[in-house]
């Protein structure tokens, strides 16, 4: 069915002419996005893959690790391979174009960087974080937009390909998501317009809302709860911050995407501006989530003193060191951030 055009996001900076000119003009794509692949992320792939496949070009989706459990909802026909697992490298050597969405960071790609480094295939990145290292591909960025996903319902547009319900379920998803279900200050009049449309065209928010948040495991659950347990506030509740240690998921058998959105509920408490959660990966280190209510507070900056990157609100990073020395280093720059 026909919808009415996706409203572009604020004073977007992409040459979508350019954008339709390539994939016109070639016929085999291989889509991919970061590793602990989010809504936003898969939903993208998912989205951009019905787009193309609605030009009958032939796609291939496969990212450096398997989808997460809590969220192979938005993939019911398992199109989302993962290299190593279900195809490998030389199954994906006669693509013509490779897309890289919703990440412009090597350390992110994981296995998928050696691809993206030695492919022959033309490289095009999709995307909205403010940071990238240099991919060598062809960018196409609006870092305004609040989710790739808004960036693929424009692409969709611009290729005048009509929203079915195969691209706009995973669509609202990711847009959903990526605005914390429409709270966060990313959040504008036009997010709402193609919430609409993506609900007009087949999304089911409710459905959705249910598969996202309300079939938790019980490992999942007591995650949770060793999680905010261990949750600490300073500077007068301004900041607060937990963390998720190895020993939470050997005594709950829960997996490390169920980390999942904790960091959002440590907002609840009244008074936060900053968040932080140090996740302790299975190879040793913690990965890093900071969130801001705070304009002065700039989490992109803060996780970019760690290697890593995202938005002002909500950014990610790796630090490799013993838990005590890794919580010491981080809070010091947030404190400092927050002074």
């Amino acid at each position: 069915m026909s919808s009415p055009a996706v409203p572009l996001s604020r004073a977007t900076p992409i040459n979508w002419a350019r954008f339709v000119e390539i994939v016109e003009s070639h016929e085999r794509f291989l889509l991919t996005s970061h590793i602990r692949p989010d809504c936003d992320a898969l939903g993208s792939e998912l989205g951009m893959a019905g787009v193309l496949e609605s030009l009958d070009k032939q796609v291939l989706i496969v990212n450096g690790q398997p989808t997460p459990p809590n969220l192979q909802f938005i993939d019911p026909d398992r199109r989302i391979k993962a290299l190593g697992v279900d195809v490998q490298a030389k199954d994906l050597e006669e693509v013509e174009v490779l897309m890289v969405l919703d990440t412009g960071a090597w350390a992110q790609l994981g296995p998928m960087a050696d691809i993206v480094k030695s492919t022959r295939a033309r490289k095009i990145l999709l995307d909205h974080h403010v940071d990238a290292d240099e991919l060598g591909a062809e960018l196409f960025k609006n870092t305004r937009a609040e989710a790739t996903g808004r960036l693929v319902a424009e692409a969709a547009a611009q290729l005048r390909v009509p929203l079915t319900p195969e691209i706009a379920r995973p669509l609202f998803a990711a847009v959903a998501t990526d605005t914390g279900w429409f709270r966060f200050g990313s959040t504008t009049g036009d997010t709402l317009r193609l919430a609409g449309q993506l609900m007009d065209a087949g999304a089911d928010p409710v459905a959705i809302y249910a598969d996202l948040y309300e079939r938790d495991s019980l490992a999942r659950l007591q995650l949770r709860g060793r999680i905010l347990s261990r949750t600490k506030n300073e500077l007068n509740g301004r900041l607060v911050y937990t963390a998720a240690l190895k020993e939470d998921f050997t005594a709950t058998g829960a997996l490390a995407s169920d980390t999942e959105d904790v960091i959002n509920l440590t907002l609840a408490i009244a008074g936060t501006e900053v968040a932080v959660i140090f996740v302790e990966q299975a190879s040793g280190g913690f990965k890093l989530s900071f969130r801001s209510r705070v304009p002065h507070v700039n989490c992109n900056e803060l996780a970019r003193q760690f290697g890593g990157g995202g938005h002002k609100a909500a950014a990610g990073a790796f630090i490799n060191e013993p838990f005590e020395a890794a919580q010491s280093k981080v809070l010091d720059a947030v404190r400092k951030a927050m002074r």
